[in-house]
């Protein structure tokens, strides 16, 4: 996880130390090689929903919780990013569109890019603090909150790089309901930021 981190970081350095010295007039550029990035993002994400056939029998099998823990935590995502937003002097629809994000930084800063190059980087690193912190609260959550209470800090992220960190701190069947949970949020990362950022 902390060479996760690292290369994270790095990236966005080595972005920053490239846009003040060398991209000059090449802003049309940039912005096709965001949408091909786009575009291979979510086609990767549709190939790892493809790759888990269980996934519908699994939600049978937990019932309801499947679909409310979801459902919740991106409700809670939005209006805690709103509340924080509206302290910090955003506009309602950017803060939600940030919110909205649910820690899958490198897309939600690629869709807001377009309208803010300003909200896309808070955007990213809300995103990215936001994986960094569930990284370290999960277990804690786990320990003294409760199982599927873990799920909700990771948002996005619950179906791939801290899935290993739910299962461990949890168990099987929180696992699966994380695992869903990040695929839902997955899918309405591409649906909701951009409603939310043209509003």
């Amino acid at each position: 996880m902390k060479a996760l981190t690292f290369k994270i970081i790095l990236a966005v350095v080595l972005g920053i130390f490239t846009g003040k010295f060398f991209a000059g007039d090449s802003v049309g550029l940039i912005t096709n090689f965001m949408d091909i990035g786009l575009c291979a993002l979510l086609f990767f994400v549709g190939i790892d929903i493809g790759k888990n056939k269980d996934v519908i029998s699994q939600i049978k099998e937990i019932g309801i919780k499947a679909i409310s823990t979801p459902i919740l935590v991106a409700i809670g995502s939005i209006i805690g990013a709103v509340v924080c937003g509206l302290i910090f002097g955003y506009n309602v629809n950017e803060s939600a569109a940030i919110g909205a994000g649910f820690g899958w930084y490198s897309l939600s800063a690629i869709i807001i890019a377009p309208y803010s190059s300003e909200l896309s980087a808070l955007s990213f690193m809300t995103n990215v603090s936001r994986e960094i912190l569930a990284i370290i609260s999960i277990p804690l959550v786990a320990k003294y909150i409760g199982f599927n209470e873990a799920v909700a800090p990771a948002g996005a992220t619950a179906m791939d790089t801290t899935l290993p960190i739910i299962s461990k701190a949890t168990d099987g069947k929180t696992a699966i309901i994380a695992f869903v949970t990040g695929l839902i949020l997955s899918i309405l990362v591409p649906i909701l930021v951009p409603i939310f950022i043209g509003l």
